[in-house]
């Protein structure tokens, strides 16, 4: 039944229209009689007590049943879901029912705000009677008709109908129980210490015309129950409610005394601890005593003293309530594993410590408590869903989002564990706050770790941004690097979880690192650029130059590239330290680049000399022929015979050994050398040095240095100028020998006369040859004749330029020609001699005999025509010859 359900009423006429509904509030709804109904659980119904004089029964949703007998009000319950068989006859506990019936009336939202209440008697004392109807419960009764025998069993709970706080009431098997003999009370000091144990209000079913007995049924009952409270080492205070049952005329003022003092003498005999003999009974418990009115003969006497009993039992929980001193409660979530633990030490008859049990249940109850929010937190949607993105992106408000769900995690373990042993509780909290954290924490390093690259990615963007704007490096570096690390901080942050004090410090430190390696980096880049760039500024400034000055070798060779050394430097690292500026170096830094710089520059002109120095053999060739082959002028040499090729050798080979003295040591440092002079000395003029070296036989090239000059400075040691000095002979000996051949064609060729001596001979000896010239001038004309053809050979063979290469090959080369170029002159003047005979006198010109090829050419081809023309004329012409001539 729940609040709000409609009544059906069987009764043939209800009360009202006001006792229609349930209130929705939880409170009453009265009808006009006084009847007060009011709704406390889905399952139960609290009605207060009240005469109602028309009604025979009601049923309220088929649930529980309201019968009126004989104007008298009271009610049962119906549903055996609110009952369990707690321990059977046997002793076994019934964990599952337990377990069940607590889910069923959802004990565990209970908190602390519960009570239980045991009964305990002499077996078939009416407890399971008073029990139905002082809580509204429906434990089995006895049937009078069938006889007395045992009714209950081992131990039965159900919960109170109607009662609030919710009361839970236990049903124990009655004690001197025929069932089980005289001899068998095991289970009964069992049952009645565990009632002890549990329970905050104990009921004490006796009859009253057994008070005042010596041996009547209450004293062992009394015994048993001081003497298992005794093996409670820490017992809790528990209120014993004696119920005098079937009340006789003696007044109750009467009766409590005298059971109070029967009580008191009972304790006083009972075996107690050292620890507790002269303990009060009032330290252990609470005694109430209440009696009530004969069920059989007095029913409706009995139902109104229950009624008003029940009424103590609302709030029996509260301060100067029944159950107002408890002790050592346990959570009401814990109360199903407290009691399975608690029987189970009873059983195995060990004694009871209470407070130990108490710790023990709440560290059972507190960790499955806290497992069991743990497995919550792993499956909640939205931790779920943060650890997943979380792998793959940055969330906003991580911090923010994941403390809401673990203090809710966290909130609703504290709502569970708040009634369990405040130690045990916190240390279980912690462990749980531990284990989610431990959980959380590797999506904690993952959102840092998107915030470390996320603003290491961003610093170089804004970095390299910086730079290209023109920005100072040191400053940009220095301020980009102050932003993003407090950016960092900001977002590390909200990353924060409230419950961790977990340190960003490393993922910052490492961000740092990676910031300062970046800076590092491109720093050195940009170092290295500037470097290679005045580097490359300096090779296209000094390499050409300095090439071309080494080229030229003279004796301001070396002066003049210290000095372009020197300019070039100076102003590349003038630039250079202009641009190190925004780099904001220390002087030690910049001095040590600077001196690399002056030291490149000079690596780069001694490099160039070494190149210099590898082909110094072709370049002094080069410059011997240059100065060989070319007159002061520039010009070509003709080589006359006039010329002097000693002194021009002499002059070319000097300035070739200027070149190899000057690419010979490096020079920067101005120290002066002799390698000039020995190479003179020994190369160019051994005779001076042989006088000068005289009496000794050393070589001054015999040696691997020269004086004064360092090892690291030496280009080509003396032993190699002198074997270099050996091959630039013998390659230009040839040149000289060509040269002075040349010399000796020309001489010749402009010599053409014989000399005086053979004048004179010819004279002799031809006198009377010349004579019969004269005597036939025909031979004149052959001889003339013979003398134009063989100047015709001799210019068409171009005898004089063959025989510049030398006799043989000028030989070999005539001898070539020889045939085709006679062949050539003969077909020609058979062409001529063909001609028709022309009518007019043709004028020749006359021939010029110049020095030459070219002109040689001319004569040799007007001869060849002048030759035609005279072997095809059929008369000879004296003067032709003459012309000829």
């Amino acid at each position: 039944m729940v609040l709000g359900d409609k009544i059906d009423w069987v009764s043939p006429s209800p009360p009202g229209p006001a006792l229609k509904t349930m209130s929705r509030t939880g409170s009453c709804q009265v009808s006009p009689r006084g009847v007060k109904i009011g709704c406390f659980s889905p399952k139960c119904v609290n009605m207060g007590w009240k005469l109602f004089p028309d009604f025979i029964d009601l049923s309220i949703s088929g649930s529980h049943k309201i019968i009126t007998s004989d104007r008298t009000l009271s009610f049962l319950q119906m549903d055996k879901s609110c009952s369990t068989h707690l321990v059977d006859g046997d002793g076994t506990f019934n964990v599952s029912g337990i377990d069940n019936f607590m889910k069923e009336i959802k004990l565990a939202e209970c908190g602390l705000s519960y009570a239980v209440v045991s009964i305990m008697g002499p077996q078939s004392s009416g407890k399971s009677t008073l029990l139905n109807h002082l809580f509204g419960t429906n434990f089995r009764e006895m049937d009078a008709f069938k006889g007395r025998s045992q009714t209950t069993k081992g131990i039965w709970m159900a919960q109170c109908v109607g009662i609030e706080p919710c009361t839970l009431v236990m049903d124990l098997e009655g004690t001197d129980g025929r069932e089980r003999g005289e001899d068998d009370t095991a289970f009964e000091k069992q049952s009645a210490l565990f009632a002890l144990a549990v329970s905050d209000i104990v009921l004490i079913n006796m009859w009253c015309h057994d008070i005042g007995r010596e041996q009547a049924a209450n004293k062992p009952l009394l015994k048993t129950v001081f003497q298992v409270m005794m093996r409670l080492f820490s017992p809790r205070k528990t209120t014993l409610l004696f119920v005098i049952r079937d009340k006789t005329r003696t007044p109750l003022e009467n009766l409590e005394p005298v059971l109070r003092e029967d009580i008191q003498k009972i304790w006083d005999v009972v075996p107690k601890p050292q620890a507790h003999r002269e303990t009060p009974l009032s330290e252990f418990f609470n005694v109430e005593v209440v009696a009530l009115s004969s069920y059989e003969e007095k029913e409706e006497q009995f139902r109104e003293q229950v009624a008003s009993l029940r009424q103590r039992f609302f709030h029996s929980i509260a301060p100067g309530g029944l159950a107002g001193d408890r002790r050592a409660v346990v959570p009401a979530s814990g109360f199903s594993f407290s009691a399975q633990q608690i029987w189970k030490i009873i059983k195995e008859n060990k004694d009871l410590d209470l407070p130990a049990h108490k710790v023990m249940v709440a560290t059972v109850r507190c960790e499955e408590i806290a497992n069991e929010k743990f497995s919550s937190f792993i499956g909640n949607e939205e931790w779920r869903q943060l650890e997943e993105t979380v792998q793959f992106q940055p969330v906003p408000g991580f911090g923010r989002k994941l403390s809401t769900v673990l203090d809710v995690c966290l909130s609703e373990y504290d709502a569970e564990a708040t009634y369990f042993d405040e130690g045990v509780r916190s240390s279980k909290r912690k462990q749980l706050e531990e284990k989610l954290l431990q959980l959380v924490q590797p999506a904690y390093q993952s959102m840092l770790g998107h915030i470390r690259s996320g603003n290491l990615d961003r610093f170089k963007n804004a970095f390299d941004n910086a730079l290209n704007e023109g920005k100072g490096f040191a400053v940009a570096a220095r301020d980009c690097i102050k932003y993003f690390m407090s950016h960092f901080d900001e977002e590390a942050a909200d990353t924060n979880i409230d419950l961790a004090n977990w340190d960003a410090s490393k993922i910052r430190e490492k961000l740092r690192r990676d910031i300062d390696a970046h800076v590092a980096a491109v720093r050195t880049a940009k170092l290295s650029e500037i470097t290679t760039m005045y580097e490359s500024k300096l090779n296209k400034a000094l390499s050409g130059p300095v090439e071309a000055l080494l080229d030229g070798a003279n004796d301001n060779t070396w002066p003049a590239i210290r000095k372009l050394l020197l300019r070039e430097t100076e102003t590349a690292i003038a630039e250079f330290v202009s641009a190190l500026y925004g780099f904001e170096m220390c002087e030690e830094s910049r001095e040590k680049m600077i001196l690399r710089l002056q030291d490149h520059a000079r690596e780069l002109v001694e490099a160039k000399a070494k190149e210099e120095a590898g082909r110094v053999l072709i370049c002094m060739k080069d410059r011997f022929s240059t100065l060989f082959s070319h007159d002061s002028d520039s010009m070509p040499r003709v080589w006359t015979g006039k010329e002097d090729i000693r002194a021009i050798t002499k002059t070319a080979r000097s300035s070739s050994l200027k070149l190899l003295s000057v690419v010979s040591a490096i020079r920067l440092d101005n120290d002066a050398d002799t390698i000039e002079n020995t190479l003179s000395l020994a190369l160019i003029d051994p005779k001076a040095a042989a006088s000068t070296n005289k009496g000794t036989s050393v070589d001054p090239l015999a040696s691997s240095t020269w004086e004064e000059v360092p090892v690291s400075k030496t280009l080509i040691t003396p032993v190699q100028c002198k074997s270099l000095w050996r091959q630039f002979k013998t390659e230009t000996e040839y040149t000289v020998t060509q040269a002075i051949a040349a010399q000796e064609a020309s001489r010749r060729n402009n010599n053409w006369l014989p000399p005086p001596w053979a004048i004179v001979a010819l004279v002799v000896l031809g006198f009377n040859e010349f004579v019969t010239l004269l005597r036939n001038p025909l031979y004149l004309g052959v001889i003339f004749v013979a003398f134009l053809l063989f100047k015709a050979l001799w210019v068409q063979l171009d005898i004089a330029g063959e025989f510049r290469n030398g006799a043989l090959p000028g030989l070999l080369s005539i001898s070539t020609k020889l045939l085709p170029t006679v062949m050539n002159l003969l077909r020609k003047l058979a062409e001529e001699g063909q001609r028709p005979a022309r009518t007019e006198p043709q004028h020749n010109p006359p021939l010029t005999a110049q020095s030459g090829t070219n002109n040689d050419s001319g004569i040799s081809s007007s001869a060849s025509s002048e030759v035609t023309s005279v072997n095809g004329s059929k008369h000879s012409n004296p003067q032709a010859s003459v012309n000829l001539s």
